[in-house]
Order: C-alpha cells, then sequence, then structure tokens
C-alpha cells in the first residue's frame, strides 16, 4: 500500500570501539527532513537527554492513535478541540527475552462530545491504528 523510509547515520569517532567507550548517538532522518539526534536508553549507556528506540515506539503507538481518533471524530463532525497524551511502555523480561510487553495510553481530549461517545471512539481508533496492529505489545488506551 505504502513505503515508509528513514535515513539513520552513525559514526565511531574518535572513541574506541568499545562496548564501553563506542557513542550510541545516531541521527535520523524522516522524509528527508533535518537529522534528528537520537540514542540508546540510559540503562544501555545511552544519552539520557535523547529519545531511544523504546521512546519511538511509545510515540509511533501514541501518535497512530490520536491520529485514527482524529480521523474517526472529524468524519462524525464531532470537533477536537484539544488532545493531550501520557504514554508510557514498559521493557521487561520475559523468559530471558527482553521487549516492549505493554504500552499504556492516555489521551486527555478536550470537546463536547459526551464520555461514552468518547470511549466508542477511543475503541475504533485502537482497533484501526496501523502500529499497534503491527506490534505483539499489549497495548491498551486509559481515556483520562
Amino acid at each position: 500500500m505504502s513505503e515508509h523510509r528513514i535515513t539513520l547515520k552513525w559514526f565511531k569517532g574518535d572513541v574506541p570501539f568499545t562496548y564501553e567507550a563506542y557513542t550510541r548517538n545516531h541521527t535520523i532522518a524522516f522524509k528527508d527532513g533535518t537529522p534528528q539526534m537520537f540514542s540508546a536508553a540510559p540503562a544501555y549507556r545511552g544519552d539520557p537527554s535523547k529519545g531511544d528506540p523504546e521512546d519511538m515506539l511509545v510515540a509511533a503507538l501514541s501518535s497512530c492513535h490520536m491520529l485514527s481518533f482524529l480521523a474517526i471524530c472529524a468524519k462524525k463532525r464531532i470537533t477536537v478541540e484539544a488532545y493531550d497524551d501520557d504514554a508510557a511502555g514498559w521493557l521487561e523480561n520475559e523468559g530471558g527475552k527482553l521487549w516492549m510487553t505493554r504500552v499504556v495510553l492516555r489521551p486527555k481530549v478536550r470537546t463536547d462530545a459526551p464520555a461514552e461517545v468518547l470511549a466508542e471512539i477511543h475503541h475504533l481508533a485502537h482497533e484501526a491504528c496501523f502500529i499497534a496492529n503491527s506490534v505483539k505489545t499489549t497495548v491498551t488506551v486509559e481515556p483520562r
């Protein structure tokens, strides 16, 4: 249906290439845009001031849910004034394998629509989210 590409670049630099010393910082450019710096999670010697792959997975799930939610609202002619999410993901060890076991989305929507209508739209948005449909991670939506 569609192809999605990024450009990732990493350089060794002047430090020795040992586990303790090599930099985890790298750039990623989306849509041929300006490269942005990312790293590993701090637990894996990454720069804590940079986003990491686990953060990007949580962000992708949150963004996809929001975009699906807004699309459904627009089609139903429900005006949304604002949408915020305070999402979190958990990297856990199951059977000796680390993986993102669960992500909780906590969207807060400013609209005049009743709570029961919003709950149904959140359910539909979750079902429609391409990214949630692509991962084995348990994704739950807990509207605030």
